[in-house]
Order: C-alpha cells, then structure tokens, then sequence
C-alpha cells in the first residue's frame, strides 16, 4: 500500500481495483524501445511502475518494444537494464515483444478472418490522403474491399517475403470516418526485410507499435497499462483492438510526462546532438540520459527523490531543473566524503615553519556522518590556496586572507598574510604568510579571532587532477517553446576544464565514491581517470549559482 501522504490519481486507480477484487495483483510493466540511452522521462516512467508493484505488492515486466530492426541494438538493451537496476528496481520477467511475433501474427489473421483487417497496396502518400483532414473524413479505397480470402492469401505471401518494403501493409478495417483520426484504419503490419537483433531473418513483417503494444500487455496480463499522454488518443484503438480479438483486458492509463527547464528530453533530438558531435556520447555528463547522470555523479536516491516530489499529473508542465539538483545536493550533504581541492592555485609559503618540517593533521570525512571517521591532510611549509581566498584590496566584511589579513586554513592552523609577491606583469604568484602554532584546529589555545575558513592543499604532496565543471547543457528555460533549431540554444560553456591540485587522500578515489570539494561543489570520479590522471566531474555547486545569475540578467 501506498503510504499515508496522499495518493496519486494512478494509486487511486490501483487501490480501488484491489478492493473491488477485479484484480487479485497488479501487473505493470516498463516497455522502453531499444533505440537510444534511457533519460529523465523514462526514469519518472520506471519509478512509477516499478514503485506501483513494490507498494502494492504487484510485479513488473520489462518489455522491450523491438518491432522496429533498423533503430535496435542489444547495446541499448544491455544499458537501458543497467539503468534501471542502477535506480534500485528489478523486474519480475524480461520480455521483448519479439517474443510474441507469431502470436501478434495469429492476432492479424484472426482480424482478417473477421474480416476486420485488409491488405492495402497503396503508397505511404495515397494513405495520408486517404485518411483526410481532422475535419474532413478519410475516403475509402479499393483495396478496403478485398475479401477475406485475399486478404489471408496476400497477408502470407507478406509473410513469406513476396514483396518488397513499401509495396503492402496490413491497415486494421475501422472507420474513415471516424473522429479520432488514429481510428481510420490504422496500419498494423509493414514489410520490412531487414535483419532482427533476436529473430535474425525470420520475419520480414512487423507489427507496428500500436498493435504490439496493447497485445502484449494483454498477453502478459498487465493491468495497468501506463502512458504519457501523448497516447490519450491511441486509447480508443487499444482498446478496439483488445475488444476485438477477445483477450485479456489490459487497461492504459495516461499520466503528464516529464518537461524540465533547460532540458531536451527527446530521444531523436538527443541522438542528433550525439551524431553530430555537439557531446560525448550518450553518458555526456551534460545530457540528461540516466547514464550521464550516473556518470556526472548523481545518486540512484536522489533521481529517485525527484520523481517522488514532482509527482504523477494528468497535465504537462515544466519543472524546474534546480529542484533535481536540490535533491541531489540532499543526498550528497549527508553520503559525499569532504576532500579538499584547489582548482586555481596560488602559493602560500609558511616563513616561520621548518622547511624540513612536516606533520599530518586529522580531518573530518564527513561532518554529517560521524561513522565516516576522518583522514590526515599532510602540512608543510608552501601551500595553495585558491585565488579568489585572496585580495590584495579587499571590501568590508571580507573575511578571507588579505595583507596584515588572518585566516584559518580549515583543519590547520591561523596564517597572517605579511607580504605580496608579484611578478613582471604585476600579477600575484605567491603569498608569504606567518602561522600561529597554538592555533591549531583541536587544540586552539592562541585565543586569536578569525571569522574565515578557506581550503589548501600541501604543495609537496598535492596530486595534479583535471576538473571538469559542467553547467546546463542548453541556455533556454523552456526548449518546447522555440520555433528555431534547437541546437542554437547550446549553453558554450556547459563544459569548462580546470587544472587543480587535490590532497594526497584522493589518488584512492573509486567511481563510485561521491565527493564535495570543500567550498567548490560536490565531484566524483571520470571513467576517463587513469592512476597516472586524475579525472573529476562537478555534478553540483553547493548552492544554486544558475538563479542568482539569471536574476542578474
């Protein structure tokens, strides 16, 4: 059962078919094609099926839909089930419509043995017009009257490899005239000699997705059949078909699929934008597809939490993609172990420390996690500091490390900036500072006043990393309503790479670990990072920078 917070219109629909014993369990399913990487829609699509069967104590299938051979690859397969295992679910059965090939068959000719289906020799082009106009009926052709016989003759002889791609289909015999234009006898079956990723070169008819999809689930006993709502109107042949061919009476249901700002969510656009070299791949960091998510550095939890919060709507609208990162950074404050980076360095010299001298100083891992224990940062005599922790002419209230200035290096001690040191084009190069031995962090006994903390990394024994800092793949709040190539909204500076210097502790870093770069934003591990090079990517700031700047403009 759902909990007690308040159920969606879908878990109302679930609850009531329990209660009124027309089912004994509910049956879901996530039905993905096999032509593209899994996205932010798809997962808001897995979470709620998935979720319905683990409240409800159901089950979910994972179908794929593999009517169409030249888009299919087991590629895709293979990541679209690492997706949906990486969010935390698991399916009762892993199906592919191709299984039911010879049964979606035997659905047909039964339509035509009722004489419920025809062979149409009309081109692409002759049927658009034939079906006519949202207020102009379709118009009957010749081929509609075909008898039963024929039908069932030329059906096989489609079968069989007789024709070439194009010259036939199979059109279910509706009405064109009907109101619903998808009702005007919609296409159910085309030629296509091209070889399958699972049955090879058995078939060279498919069924079209509107006649495998609603079988399928009755084959398999779904009950709750869920759509986005672009499919409200394929309701009304779903439900024909199924009527029709007397089987298990799946029902569709239609919830508002995912629309986030600064978002492309469509999986032919996305496939552009990776053919034509505009990312990196499908696992670009900077698409939305969940195996860029997983590689950016985002956590199974938190898309989970996302698609809990935004919730299941009967109406589209557009979330905001600051509430996906609120969830992440959710989860990343209590999970992220506290790693100390500096990403533009400036050098700190400790003149009154030993240049011989060196000691290791403990530091929490996690301040939020006592259990995650703390790690040694080792101290010397030089030291980088980031560059912005410095100003030469600072505003009030400026509370970081300025000339005659004191500040805390976090886990370290007090330093005092006493001198600048510029070079020949007048830029600073390094900073010449005292350090206050009794005031160091644990046992402070200096009784010295600071309100800065800033991060460093030991200069002898920081690690070189390249740091990539990923922003909003696309400029525009609300791609959907653009009229012009979308591929002129590109945000230029959704990938900028950094040269740091990282604490010692991160050469251990794994995939798999989660990282806030103290006072930068939380990190974690490229699948580019070699022993040799450190790779890190940002999957957040520590707070919403993107508002604050909009808001400027």
């Amino acid at each position: 059962m759902a909990d007690e917070k308040g159920l969606n219109f879908i878990e109302e629909i679930v609850e009531r078919d329990l209660k009124s014993g027309k089912y004994q369990q509910i049956i879901t399913r996530f039905p993905p094609e096999p032509n593209g990487y899994l996205h932010l829609g798809h997962a808001k699509s897995i979470c709620l099926n998935f979720g319905l069967a683990n409240d409800y104590n159901g089950k979910t299938n994972l179908r794929f839909d593999d009517t169409n051979p030249v888009t299919e690859e087991t590629e895709y397969v293979d990541n679209i089930k690492s997706d949906v295992r990486w969010l935390g679910f698991d399916w009762a059965n892993e199906l592919y419509a191709s299984d039911y090939f010879d049964q979606l068959y035997e659905f047909a000719v039964k339509l035509i043995s009722k004489g419920l289906a025809y062979v149409d020799d009309s081109t692409s082009e002759e049927i658009a017009l034939q079906k006519g106009t949202p207020t102009k009926p379709g118009t009957d052709n010749e081929f509609r009257s075909r008898s039963v016989e024929e039908n069932l003759k030329l059906f096989e002889e489609m079968k069989e490899g007789k024709y070439q791609d194009g010259a036939k289909v199979l059109r279910a015999k509706v009405d064109m005239k009907h109101v619903n234009m998808l009702m005007r006898d919609p296409l159910i079956y085309r030629i296509k000699h091209a070889h399958h990723h699972r049955t090879g070169d058995k078939w060279c008819i498919y069924p079209m997705y509107d006649f495998a999809h609603g079988q399928s689930d009755a084959i398999e006993g779904v009950t709750h059949s869920i759509c986005t709502l672009e499919f409200v109107p394929h309701r009304e042949l779903y439900d024909w078909f199924i009527q029709k061919l007397e089987i298990f009476p799946s029902k569709q249901y239609e919830f508002a699929r995912l629309n986030m700002t600064y978002t492309m969510m469509s999986k032919r656009k996305l496939l552009q934008l990776v053919n034509e070299k505009h990312v990196n791949g499908w696992d670009d960091p900077r698409m939305p597809t969940i195996s860029a998510m997983r590689r950016r550095g985002f956590t199974p939890e938190s898309i989970r939490d996302f698609c809990e919060r935004i919730g299941v709507a009967k109406r589209d609208n557009l979330i905001d993609f600051g509430l996906l990162e609120f969830c992440v950074r959710d989860h990343l404050n209590k999970v992220a172990l506290r790693r100390m980076m500096v990403l533009d360095p400036i050098k700190v010299v400790v003149t009154n420390y030993e240049s011989d001298k060196e000691e290791l100083l403990p530091s929490e891992n996690n301040p939020e996690d006592d259990a995650a224990g703390s790690r040694d940062l080792p101290f010397c005599k030089e030291l980088y500091i980031e560059r912005d922790d410095f100003m030469e002419n600072p505003p009030k209230k400026y509370f970081r490390l300025f000339p005659g200035g004191m500040v805390r290096l976090k886990s370290a001690y007090i330093i005092q900036c006493d001198e600048v040191i510029k070079n020949a084009s007048g830029e600073v190069v390094e900073l010449r500072c005292t350090y206050f031995p009794e005031s160091k962090s644990g046992s402070d006994s200096s009784g010295l006043k600071v309100k800065g903390v800033i991060h460093w990394v030991s200069a002898k024994h920081a690690i070189p990393a390249e740091v990539r800092l990923y922003d909003r793949l696309f400029n525009t709040e609300d791609l959907g309503a653009i009229d012009d190539d979308f591929t002129n909204h590109l945000n230029p500076e959704s990938l900028k790479v950094q040269h740091a210097y990282a604490e010692p502790e991160l050469v251990n870093a794994e995939t798999k670990d989660r990282f806030q770069f103290m006072r930068i934003g939380y990190f974690c591990l490229d699948l580019d990072s070699t022993k040799d090079k450190l790779v890190f990517n940002r999957t957040t700031t520590l707070r919403d920078m993107w508002s604050k700047e909009q808001k400027k403009d």
